[in-house]
């Protein structure tokens, strides 16, 4: 079973997570991103989908022209869990 964070894991998470932001309606963290044109918001999201599939832990996200809007939760626990703060560190290290 995937742990749920608590809350005070989570605000110690979001801690070191500044540009993420606390989804509390959906249990989750969500970050938006903006690119220069398309071509270089697509790249990111493939780069996100290959580090997605090998760790076995998907987004939530839309996209939109040079925006990628991602939202990280865990639905096998119906919240945030580590493997959500984990993810977001991934794709934060693809921002340069």
């Amino acid at each position: 079973m995937i742990p749920k964070l608590t809350p005070e894991a989570r605000d110690a998470a979001l801690a070191t997570l500044p540009e993420w932001r606390h989804d509390a309606e959906r249990g989750a963290i969500a970050r938006s991103f903006t690119f220069a044109d398309f071509g270089a918001a697509f790249g990111f999201m493939t780069r996100v989908a290959l580090i997605a599939e090998k760790a076995d832990h998907h987004p939530e996200w839309f996209n939109v022209w040079n925006r990628v809007d991602i939202v990280l939760t865990t639905h096998a626990c119906a919240g945030l869990s580590p493997r959500d703060v984990a993810m977001a560190h991934r794709i934060d290290g693809l921002i340069g």
